[in-house]
């Protein structure tokens, strides 16, 4: 059902649009080639069907029809119209026309020939505007799903990915390795960014790249000597036109130290790549070997990976690519997206 009350703007624009609608259909049902002139009895004749449009519209359409009273409203409307046909029958026509039409009454078949053209026109187009407008209610609340979903998504990284590196913060500290002061400070910078410069929907990409990299530091110090984990990415100065949606890449990177630590003591071999083309295409590739176990798929099947897929559907619909494959002990991600520049 559509809501009872619209905002000011989508009245006014709706009553200037039945003016201009009014106004050409008048001037079309008033036209006579032989009589090129508007006659008052034209003024009455299409007050009485705009008269009839007007309840059909603001009236049946809202209170049977939007409501699904179909049987309702068709009667209801054939009644609106025969009233019509009667009043120009016995009405109109006794005034203008008294000595003519006036004298007898018409076929009713003829009558309604003249005017159900007007009010079709009429309740037609008010029909199309109220569905147009209705489609603009969906594009927009489909709108504001999505951003809240969007939200929702991204509020899920922040707990998840603290609470893995709490869990590793403790172990150290419980150890009481030397290295606890410095995880401290790069998981303070982490979590400085993705608390407080990453919500916007877009934030530029050599400052993500960035931050990836101080996660990949972070991460690298639980490897410490079991492993070799590299890091390619292009030039700061060459990503500076692009933006991208934060918080993406960081979840494949974060489960490649999953997958590797919980599967292996040492032999750990992470590669991460990042490249970007002339015109905006991101390719990222990060691969990590790991001991097959058995629950490995627990790992692959967590709320990180399925959180990202989710988000990229959302924000990158038809612009992204994304495969896994897990071959001969080896995980590897493959994310290309085409990336939008900055305004």
């Amino acid at each position: 059902m559509f809501k009872a009350s619209k905002t000011n703007r989508s009245i006014s624009s709706e009553l200037f649009f039945q003016l201009i609608l009014h106004l050409g259909v008048f001037i079309f049902y008033s036209f006579d080639k032989t009589q090129p002139k508007i006659q008052d009895h034209h003024f009455a004749y299409f007050l009485n069907y705009s008269s009839a449009a007007f309840l059909i519209n603001y009236l049946l359409l809202p209170k049977l029809f939007y409501r699904k009273k179909y049987i309702q409203f068709f009667l209801a409307t054939a009644i609106v119209i025969g009233l019509v046909i009667v009043i120009e029958e016995d009405v109109l026509e006794q005034i203008y026309f008294a000595d003519t039409k006036g004298k007898t009454f018409n076929n009713a078949f003829f009558t309604l020939l003249d005017v159900l053209p007007v009010i079709a026109t009429l309740s037609g187009f008010k029909f199309a505007w109220d569905a147009l407008w209705k489609q603009n209610e969906v594009e927009e609340l489909k709108a504001t799903i999505e951003e809240s979903e969007l939200q929702f998504l991204k509020s899920q990284i922040n707990p998840h990915f603290l609470f893995n590196n709490l869990n590793n913060l403790y172990s150290y500290a419980i150890e009481q390795s030397p290295k606890t002061p410095q995880i401290i400070l790069e998981l303070s910078s982490v979590l400085r960014y993705m608390l407080y410069e990453c919500k916007e929907a877009y934030v530029p990409l050599s400052k993500e790249i960035e931050q990836l990299e101080n996660f990949t530091r972070l991460s690298e110090l639980q490897v410490e000597e079991r492993g070799k984990v590299t890091f390619y990415s292009p030039n700061p100065d060459s990503l500076s036109q692009f933006q991208i949606a934060p918080l993406i890449l960081i979840v494949f990177i974060e489960n490649a130290f999953k997958h590797s630590q919980a599967s292996q003591s040492d032999n750990i071999r992470i590669d991460i790549k990042i490249e970007v083309s002339e015109d905006g295409e991101l390719s990222f590739i990060c691969k990590n070997n790991y001991y097959p176990i058995s629950n490995l798929d627990n790992l692959s099947k967590g709320i990180g990976l399925a959180n990202v897929k989710k988000r990229l559907d959302l924000i990158y619909p038809g612009k992204h690519n994304l495969e896994i494959k897990e071959k001969d002990n080896e995980y590897e991600v493959l994310l290309q997206i085409q990336l939008s520049q900055r305004s």
